[in-house]
């Protein structure tokens, strides 16, 4: 248990409300076909967690303090700006996932809802900065978390009695019929000169960068900083790497699963608008007692990111303009709280018609950031591991350049689709 920590956190950051309803839509659209894929994506997971881990045990300060130093302070300013944006236009999902998990067990009007998310921000920002020692309540919160998480989707997942012949064939790389051919999106004109977008891979892409966040795991270096680990933990770094990615993947894939079994063929996948219409798909069958289980799954993917995802985006701004990085630090608080308060103004004050500009921002940002920090990350983890004469697994060198190739490959086909939205 001394071994596990920092990349909970990470797992609990990356498995969202999002993830929820992407492993959902998923496992509802292709059945169990692509469970390789999501075994895939944390296997790169786990190598990118584990590099990000010897980059924090490698180096007296913090990542982007390391990339100022040797690259110049606007590769560090680029690097926290980008995952500040990305966080700070993503946290009103956080904030609609709350009230999503507790709106199909209580129906709260809209009024409540407000003074709900208000006083849920206004707690963690009391928490932020009424904590002296933030790092030890933040891992033991999360390990509460994931347990109920687990809790909450697995007993879901034994009513809906899978077949466990038919999550093995999952394991075998195939590509549904519906996604030959087909990676790059389309723009289609019908005969009026209509025009429409045409992407059938974009739920897998959910999927995999709900898995393989490169985001979370550069948070990992500041992580095992806030732990009090050095070179001498490497052991404890990489076995914290697989256990918190395995959870993360675990969970997801216990979604999947009960979502093949239960939902594909029986629902169309576009009726799956957010992770709390997946429970009410699921009360018919299993009734309200798994409803209330798999909400409280839900809640507790939603409480986790809300917090952590606004952490990672004030800690990696902070370090990026080079003030102390560390989650008790002022600084770190001020623009973890700008996250919170951004997020929840959003949700709070914007209908989900003008959200859409935001997300796109987002999916921009992913564009730029992703290749920084994934480039940002190989950097020092060769300097560091040189440095300090450090050998690295050969392993983890290849899930790097792995990870490398697929984030640029992603940010390119993100580009791409934005660039078609503008055309059309």
């Amino acid at each position: 248990m001394r071994s596990v920590g920092p990349a909970l956190i990470v797992a609990c950051v990356v498995l969202g409300p999002g993830s929820i309803l992407t492993s959902s839509k998923v496992g509802c659209q292709f059945g169990d076909s692509m469970v390789w894929l999501l075994i895939l994506a944390g296997v790169l997971m786990v190598g990118a967690v584990a590099g990000a881990a010897r980059v924090g045990v490698s180096f007296d300060h913090s990542p982007c303090t390391e990339l100022a130093q040797r690259l110049g302070r606007p590769v560090a300013v680029l690097a926290g700006l980008s995952v500040f944006c990305i966080a700070a236009c993503f946290q009103f999902s956080n904030n609609l996932g709350v009230l999503a998990s507790i709106e199909p067990l209580v129906g709260m009007q809209s009024s409540w809802q407000a003074w709900l998310l208000v006083a849920l921000n206004v707690a963690l920002i009391g928490t932020l900065f009424g904590l002296k020692r933030l790092y030890p309540l933040l891992e033991k919160f999360m390990m509460v978390l994931v347990g109920a998480m687990l809790i909450g989707f697995a007993v879901n997942l034994l009513l809906a009695r899978p077949s466990l012949t038919s999550a093995a064939a999952g394991l075998v790389p195939n590509l549904p019929p519906e996604l030959e051919g087909s990676f790059w999106p389309k723009l289609i004109r019908d005969e009026t000169g209509t025009a429409q977008l045409l992407d059938p891979w974009i739920v897998v892409q959910g999927l995999l960068v709900t898995t393989f966040s490169i985001a979370g795991a550069f948070y990992q270096a500041y992580l095992v900083k806030e732990k009090g680990w050095t070179t001498a933990h490497l052991n404890q770094g990489l076995f914290d790497s697989v256990v918190g990615t395995s959870v993360l993947v675990l969970i997801s894939l216990i979604i999947m699963i009960t979502s093949a079994t239960v939902l594909h063929g029986n629902i169309n996948p576009g009726d799956l608008k957010s992770a709390a219409d997946v429970a009410l798909q699921l009360e018919p069958l299993f009734g309200v007692a798994a409803k209330w289980l798999f909400c409280l799954g839900i809640f507790a993917a939603a409480l986790s990111s809300f917090l952590v995802n606004s952490m990672i985006g004030g800690t990696l701004l902070a370090d990026g303009f080079g003030f102390d990085a560390r989650i008790d630090s002022l600084w770190s608080k001020l623009f973890t709280t700008l996250v919170l308060l951004i997020g929840m103004l959003v949700a709070l004050l914007t209908d989900p018609e003008s959200r859409v500009p935001l997300i796109i921002f987002a999916q921009a940002m992913t564009v730029l950031g992703g290749p920084v920090l994934v480039f940002s990350l190989g950097y020092l983890l060769w300097r560091g591991n040189t440095e300090n004469r450090l050998s690295l697994p050969k392993w983890i060198g290849i899930l790097m350049a792995v990870s490398t190739i697929v984030v640029l490959v992603l940010a390119g086909r993100t580009a791409w689709r934005l660039y078609l939205t503008y055309q059309s």
